[in-house]
């Protein structure tokens, strides 16, 4: 493995286990409050955030593996192993999201008054100044080192911004004489969640499932065209992770050209695309020879 690959996981490492000690700071204070204050929204809040700890752990294991250099059971490298973990994120997510819909709905048919005071809203307003900076750091991060761990991380505490502006109203609403929007607070909780969780699994069904990566065919095809002895180019596919991203692809040539010349178009294609392109890692040509044509000038 290259020393960038190597730096390139040991930053997202990094990140990952700074963040997993503020996760898991912001569920304690939020659990142990909200055990004591007898508030099922502000003790859901703080098991959402534990699941944000939960989700760091996730990553790091699935870093570890992805990390690995390329092997002869895996030609194409273990780089999906980050996005296969970052499943496991969302499975997290719809496991708590339906916990929290059990809770919410007992607490409907059992209501109990939460105590609310000055430091119900100084934890909960501390904690979310938190997630805050977090959810900024992370998503810059993650798609400064295109990493699909940070970015569905950085999904993951961005809900547990909406959550915990949703427990303030609520506290707001309680303190005025309304206790049932505690759970009904709860219940809000638990659909922020799902959806997250819905977010993280269809951008991870993406890569797994092979659907075609973010790239814009016109520019791949101009920069095949403008190699020179490229007569024409045609069913381009692509797949891949937006930092790992693999094409295949049809280039006509001349029919009377030679095996050596056509493997340097062949060579200069992938390296015009790398250069272009710098989330390509993986290019594969298949050379047709195009007959019955005139010459034409090569595009340079």
């Amino acid at each position: 493995m290259s020393d960038n690959i190597r730096l390139h996981y040991r930053q997202i490492r990094r990140i990952l286990l700074g963040i997993l000690f503020l996760n898991w700071g912001v569920a304690l204070s939020k659990i142990l409050y909200g055990w004591y204050s007898r508030s099922s929204s502000i003790t859901a809040d703080g098991f959402h955030s534990l699941s944000d700890g939960a989700s760091n752990i996730i990553g790091v294991v699935g870093i570890n593996l992805a990390c690995q250099p390329r092997d002869r059971d895996h030609p194409y490298g273990h780089k999906k192993y980050e996005t296969f973990f970052s499943l496991g994120i969302a499975i997290l997510l719809f496991i708590l999201s339906f916990n929290l819909i059990k809770k919410g709905i007992g607490r409907l048919y059992n209501p109990v008054v939460p105590r609310i005071d000055l430091i119900s809203f100084l934890v909960m307003l501390s904690t979310l100044a938190v997630n805050l900076w977090v959810v900024n750091f992370e998503s810059r991060k993650g798609k400064a080192l295109q990493s699909d761990i940070l970015t569905s991380d950085a999904m993951h505490t961005k809900a547990d911004i909406f959550t915990s502006l949703s427990v303030i109203l609520a506290l707001i609403a309680i303190k005025l004489g309304y206790p049932i929007l505690d759970p009904i607070a709860t219940l809000l909780i638990s659909l922020f969640i799902a959806h997250s969780a819905i977010d993280i699994a269809r951008n991870s069904a993406r890569v797994l499932c092979d659907t075609v990566a973010d790239l814009d065919i016109k520019d791949v095809k101009e920069t095949v065209l403008a190699v020179k002895g490229v007569r024409a180019c045609h069913k381009i596919r692509s797949r891949g992770r937006p930092d790992d991203v693999h094409i295949d692809l049809h280039v006509l040539v001349d029919p009377r050209m030679s095996m050596e010349d056509a493997h340097q178009i062949s060579d200069s294609i992938e390296g015009a695309l790398k250069k272009r392109i710098s989330a390509v890692t993986d290019v594969l040509i298949h050379m047709e020879p195009k007959g019955n044509m005139r010459p034409t000038p090569n595009k340079q």
